[in-house]
């Protein structure tokens, strides 16, 4: 009796936390570091979002790029940037962040990932209005609990920030639909122009239609009362353990 209801108990545990633990949808962001839309996009919706309930379902990964151009003579690289040159710092800024940006063991509260997404959006919040014309990257860095901007810094303004921006500037290349606006929203490696224009102002209801069950709660708002929330899942398979504990006796 004892080793069957050991079992059960791993098994039913195993069942809960798979529950919990959905596959996470790769998102890819393609953006520019001084473009409005872009900032609207990553402050508004994407930030507000993977900070809730969908943080653990997502998978980001972040392309600061977009419709710039970069040009090679030997080993220099220059760029020609879509908002001018102090974009092409900006974009150099955030290439750099996310190569450099590390968690602290010292505060398990912070992950790399979330130490990332707090930066770039504090960024992108600034948008172009810099007071005094100081770049807000040592303030957001501070702001945001991020302890290398010096490191980070000093990427941005080395060869090693274009060799970083050069790379994202090829990952945009390599898209299968050459990238024609900012931003651009890839889920699950693929682009499809109707669902980016729909991320752009419901993220939340776009990225539900990717998650697979259980969903987060708030993916039952966009989605109907039908799909199961984890809560529920949950809940069902405790009700399942119950019964089998009081047939057991019988």
């Amino acid at each position: 009796m004892s080793h069957k209801f050991t079992a059960v108990c791993l098994l039913m545990s195993c069942l809960i936390a798979s529950a919990y633990s959905a596959a996470k949808v790769p998102i890819a962001v393609y953006y520019e570091s001084l473009c409005p839309d872009s900032a609207k996009f990553i402050t508004e919706q994407l930030y507000p979002a993977v900070k809730g309930e969908l943080r653990d379902v997502v998978e980001l990964t972040f392309v600061p790029f977009g419709k710039s151009k970069f040009f090679t003579q030997g080993s220099e690289v220059t760029f020609e940037c879509h908002h001018g040159p102090n974009e092409c710092y900006g974009n150099k800024v955030h290439a750099c962040a996310i190569e450099h940006i590390q968690a602290n063991s010292y505060q398990i509260e912070y992950t790399r990932e979330s130490l990332t997404i707090d930066f770039i959006n504090c960024l992108m919040k600034a948008g172009k209005n810099f007071p005094d014309n100081v770049y807000p990257g040592q303030r957001c860095a501070t702001e945001n609990h991020i302890n290398n901007w010096e490191n980070i810094k000093t990427c941005a303004n080395t060869t090693e920030g274009s060799q970083l921006l050069r790379k994202a500037g090829e990952t945009t290349q390599r898209l299968k639909e050459p990238l024609t606006s900012v931003p651009t929203i890839l889920f699950n490696e693929q682009f499809d122009k109707k669902v980016n224009e729909r991320a752009q102002t419901n993220f939340v209801g776009t990225i539900c239609k990717y998650v697979s069950a259980p969903q987060p709660r708030i993916c039952n708002a966009h989605n109907g009362a039908s799909s199961l929330g984890l809560a529920s899942v949950s809940a069902i398979l405790s009700s399942l353990l119950g019964l089998w504990l009081i047939s057991s006796f019988y």
